[in-house]
């Protein structure tokens, strides 16, 4: 259910373009094309403007900032991430790049610090339970990222900037149309020597060492409308990061990550008459994680198939699905899997939903059957309905269940448990936005209730005299999303605040955590932004702030809570070139969202962008 559509698109729109419209099509609430003002889910759109503004870091640092989420981080851009959306774990969200799922069997969620920005064009954001539509993973969320694509004649786009900590970034890019085929080609790089990640107080004999990474990108999509009715594509992105973190407080040598995440996909979009539409697509992408020199390797391929389609009856729509998904696993670790070092899997999936609008009345429902290979079927549903009160007011609401499937890791490795069963979800909201010329605002509360949560626990159910992984938990993940847009003058401001409950609600005899936080999620998370134009200048602020935190889920370690002041500015030096300045963290703040690991100090950036026509 929608928070309000157009403030959240507003609150992320690029300074001086103008909000988003209503009218924008997205495709990742449905899975077929919908305008944004008739989506019954909570999105938000991010555009190429909001990625540029950015200017350095990767996915994770862009999201940080909007309704829902929450960042985790141990150091600096290139280290482990994680992303809480309404207080869900980082397992609980489908990441998507162009069509093609990504997602790790080993860690249990998509690597976010090895998803670039250069190479993104566009965002898509839906909050709440979405397995009905996507599958495993949607207890949280979704996000959809779409590379670039060539829509005219042919553009040449370069980039390059520097900051402090030895910040170094460079990017070109080219997109076109010839005929019936557009095409976009990027590529980009970027290093930074880091800082310390891993501070130690009280001790002369320590002597901090940087923590640095490197990134090296790459995004193709090329197309092919052979006419009106039938269009083919081909997308692929590969990322490479190599970053150093510290394994232990007082590391005596560099510790060293590779990550890899690459995503391709081949696609045919066809609109046989005026009502029926299909689209067909094969893909396959590959998460890659290595440790040096602590010996550590693993390596998840996904490799899916699918078909969906929509036919148009009157008011209504009727979406349909078939999909198949096959996770395969390489881990020296998995020593109880049928080929030790080496697992998979499959699941076989078949979905419908009926979109229907009339008036100021809109109903959506979806179902789908998804029956995995290892633990047996899961069934999943939605059910959204929104009014329009008045031509200003509109009421949405919404119920929907969703899975996480276990990983392979979690059933076949030492530790594993080939008992586990899939973690369920149960959600409901209800909402209201109000929008009226350049005024908006909105408030959507939830609750969503997380059973069979997978855990580490005690020993006895694995070859592990250590621990085993077990389905004993439960979360209740509620709260509310307010989220306003406005503009005084040429000065716009947008903003979002976040209050939520995300506890633990195991309710076991004599277990000790029973009503306490979620680990490293706070009460309270917002985000404030203002921008205006003052001649050939956009000038922007934004504060990102969180409340205290925990470190430990028997909340004893407590985070403090943070405040982040952020500048940006662009000066257009000509037609095509334009100068980029950020700042972030400006007032140099101090903060941990994992213990025991710092946060980047400030950060200042300067770049110069120059586009092209050919």
């Amino acid at each position: 259910m929608s928070s309000l559509v157009q403030s959240a698109a507003w609150a992320q729109s690029s300074p001086g373009a103008g909000p988003n419209k209503l009218g924008s099509v997205v495709v990742t609430a449905t899975r077929s094309p919908q305008a944004l003002g008739q989506v019954l889910s909570d999105v938000t759109v991010l555009t190429r403007a909001d990625i540029e503004r950015q200017a350095i870091g990767s996915l994770a640092d862009l999201l940080r900032s909007q309704p829902g989420f929450e960042m985790v981080r141990n150091g600096g851009a290139g280290a482990n991430t994680s992303m809480f959306v309404r207080g869900a774990d980082t397992r609980h969200t489908v990441v998507i790049i162009d069509g093609q799922r990504i997602d790790s069997q080993a860690s249990s969620g998509a690597s976010w610090a090895a998803i670039p920005l250069a190479q993104i064009d566009r965002v898509e954001i839906v909050r709440g339970a979405a397995s009905a539509i996507w599958g495993s993973d949607a207890i949280g969320g979704v996000v959809q990222i779409f590379t670039r694509r060539g829509d005219s004649r042919p553009q040449v786009d370069l980039g390059l900037g520097a900051g402090n900590l030895g910040l170094v970034k460079l990017d070109a890019a080219i997109s076109g149309l010839s005929g019936i085929v557009d095409y976009a080609v990027s590529v980009a790089a970027e290093q930074s020597n880091g800082f310390n990640a891993r501070p130690v107080l009280n001790d002369p004999k320590f002597t901090p060492d940087d923590d640095g990474y490197r990134n090296r990108n790459a995004s193709l999509r090329l197309g092919a409308q052979l006419n009106a009715a039938h269009r083919l594509e081909l997308t692929g992105l590969n990322s490479h990061v190599d970053a150093q973190y510290d394994a232990t407080a007082k590391p005596k040598t560099d510790d060293q990550t590779l990550s890899d995440t690459r995503a391709l996909r081949a696609g045919w979009t066809a609109q046989w008459n005026p009502e029926l539409n299909s689209n067909f697509s094969v893909g396959e992408s590959m998460e890659r994680y290595e440790t040096r020199p602590s010996p550590y390797l693993t390596e998840t391929k996904l490799r899916s198939y699918s078909l969906n389609g929509s036919y148009k009856i009157g008011d209504g729509q009727i979406n349909a699905l078939l999909e198949r998904r096959e996770d395969r696993l390489n881990n020296s670790g998995l020593s109880a899997s049928p080929t030790p070092g080496r697992a998979e899997r499959h699941q076989d999936a078949i979905g419908a939903g009926y979109i229907w609008g009339s008036g100021p009345l809109s109903l959506q429902l979806h179902g789908r059957h998804d029956k995995d290979s290892e633990f047996g079927g899961s069934d999943t549903g939605t059910a959204a309905i929104g009014y329009q009160v008045t031509p200003q007011w509109r009421v949405l609401s919404s119920l929907g269940t969703a899975f996480r499937a276990p990983t392979l890791y979690q059933r076949f490795s030492d530790y594993g448990n080939p008992k586990l069963i899939a973690e369920e979800g149960k959600n409901a909201e209800i909402g209201i936005k109000f929008s009226e010329g350049v005024h908006g605002l909105g408030l959507t509360v939830y609750r969503n209730l997380v059973d069979n949560l997978i855990i580490f626990g005690a020993p006895g159910l694995c070859r592990s005299e250590y621990g085993c992984y077990q389905n004993v938990n439960q979360a209740r993940l509620q709260g509310l999303t307010l989220t306003g847009a406005s503009a005084i003058g040429s000065l716009r401001l947008s903003g979002s605040l976040d209050m939520q409950s995300p506890k633990d609600v195991t309710d076991t005899p004599g277990y000790a955590n029973y009503g306490k936080l979620l680990t490293r999620r706070s009460k309270q998370h917002g985000s404030l932004r203002a921008d205006t134009d003052l001649g050939l200048w956009t000038l922007g602020a934004q504060v990102v702030a969180s409340g205290m935190r925990y470190d430990d889920a028997a909340n004893t370690k407590r985070l403090g809570g943070y405040a982040l002041l952020g500048l940006d500015a662009q000066y257009k030096l000509g037609r095509d070139l334009q100068l980029q300045l950020k700042l972030d963290n400006a007032l140099d703040k101090a903060y941990q969202t994992a213990g025991g690991y710092a946060s980047a100090p400030r950060q200042f950036f300067i770049g110069l962008r120059h586009g092209v026509s050919l």
